[in-house]
């Protein structure tokens, strides 16, 4: 078999891979959730004010992802963080930013419904 021949099937499988892993992985974060919550945890969207608007999870809070680093300063440090946005990204880079800041339990939970 050359390269000729699975070139075609190279992109696809590596898109369906990553689907694959990201689906696993929110999976795993979401069976984490309830004990973040029972240990204090704070549910932080970084989603715009206006996406946050149009739906969110009860009893979390919004911290636009252009505003983490000044938004972050009224939360307790040594409590865990849950973050979420749209797709992931986002709080992906807010978990990041967060970390480099010095919170020490921050949770990536993907898409805000991944909270729910």
């Amino acid at each position: 078999m050359d390269i000729e021949t699975i070139q075609p099937y190279i992109l696809p499988a590596l898109i369906a891979g990553y689907l694959i892993y990201r689906q696993v992985r929110y999976m795993t974060v979401k069976k984490k959730i309830p004990d973040l919550a029972a240990r204090g945890a704070v549910f932080v969207d970084v989603r715009t004010p206006g996406e946050f608007a149009a739906g969110n999870r009860p009893g979390s809070i919004n911290i636009p992802l252009d505003s983490i680093a000044e938004g972050a300063k009224g939360l307790d440090k040594t409590k865990p963080v849950i973050l979420c946005c749209a797709s992931g990204a986002r709080s992906g880079i807010a978990a990041g930013m967060m970390r480099g800041m010095g919170f020490r339990d921050v949770t990536n939970a993907g898409p805000w419904q991944n909270t729910l």
